[in-house]
């Protein structure tokens, strides 16, 4: 926290914009909320207020950050812009740019005072949020375009729908970065530069995938369902997954609802008496007699505990149901060694 840095910023912008005429002085403090109010002030808001243009309001903006870079003050300030660029580089050297004042203040109005040194500051570089980025800052141009790489070829590595843990991703991370000094490589500073991505996400389970994917940006009771059933790895009874979602993500399932949607998601497989499992897991949709087609047209003849053994890999039913499914002789034939197949059809 605040505590990282030795100066106070406050202190230092005072300094700085005093070297400033008024109303330069009062354009910065508007600019960037170091007044009363903490909340920036729009070009167009403070050239109403002068009854100016707001490329007029640019203007003296731009010449009051260049009238301050130009100052003494300035260049005896030095020592506090080489203290937060150590601490930006002890951070990953690019760092998103919420997180980073987060860090080193507890109040809005500090980081908006740190803000304006980051900007004035000549070691520093903001990147602009694009549809790939957040906002970041950096300390180093090549370090900054090798994580930028990285993470585009993390972010194509990872299929549509995929799910890793975070561990594996790190790994796979690593990889990408082999050429980094070993300064740069613990996981601090790896999970950091992960949510530098817009386009990889980490789901309210801490898995990590394409930040579009529903598994990763889980909006409602299916996907939250979706999520519940993979993590326990196993099919699960639709009372169950509803009062898992409540522990887990703290919303209220209600069962028939949980049931309703996980009947309409084609993710979903009913493979028991209200038990659902995922149907990337394998299991098939439709009535036992066309699990039992589905197997024989899949392995061929069967002897009837082969047919029961499989269907029961994807199917919560008793063996006697699924007999009594094969004695349906109109889809089904049995050979004289007593194994089951496809009737033929003329």
């Amino acid at each position: 926290m605040a505590e990282k840095l030795t100066f106070k910023p406050k202190t230092i912008v005072k300094r700085l914009l005093a070297v400033l005429p008024e109303r330069a002085q009062n354009v910065l403090i508007s600019r960037y909320g170091l007044g009363k109010s903490t909340n920036p002030v729009t070009l167009e808001a403070i050239g109403q207020e002068y009854g100016i243009t707001r490329e007029r309001v640019r203007q003296i903006e731009n010449y009051a950050l260049s009238m301050i870079r130009k100052s003494d003050v300035f260049q005896n300030e030095q020592g506090t812009f080489d203290e937060l660029k150590e601490t930006i580089t002890s951070m990953g050297g690019v760092v998103p740019e919420d997180e980073l004042l987060e860090e080193l203040a507890r109040d809005q109005s500090t980081r908006n005072h740190i803000h304006l040194m980051l900007v004035l500051g000549e070691a520093f570089t903001k990147e602009k949020e694009n549809d790939e980025f957040r906002h970041r800052w950096h300390t180093d141009q090549d370090l900054a375009d090798k994580v930028h790489g990285s993470l585009r070829r993390l972010y194509d590595s990872l299929d549509d729908d995929e799910l890793v843990e975070e561990s594996v991703l790190i790994d796979s991370f690593l990889r990408e970065l082999q050429e980094l000094n070993s300064e740069m490589k613990n996981e601090e500073i790896l999970r950091r530069w992960l949510t530098l991505s817009k386009s990889i996400g980490k789901n309210p389970l801490g898995e990590w995938g394409r930040a579009h994917s529903p598994n990763v940006r889980a909006k409602g009771m299916r996907d939250y369902a979706y999520l519940v059933i993979k993590r326990h790895g196993s099919p699960m009874h639709f009372r169950e997954v509803a009062s898992t979602i409540t522990e887990l993500f703290n919303r209220r399932a209600h069962e028939a609802t949980c049931h309703n949607e996980l009947i309409k998601d084609e993710r979903f497989v009913l493979v028991g008496r209200g038990i659902y499992a995922l149907k990337e897991w394998g299991y098939s949709a439709g009535p036992v007699r066309d699990v039992i087609a589905e197997i024989l047209q899949r392995q061929g003849p069967l002897t009837r505990e082969e047919v029961i053994d499989a269907v029961r890999r994807e199917r919560y039913v008793k063996d006697n149901t699924i007999f009594i499914n094969l004695q349906d002789s109109s889809r089904f034939a049995r050979d004289n060694d007593g194994r089951y197949s496809m009737r033929e059809t003329a």
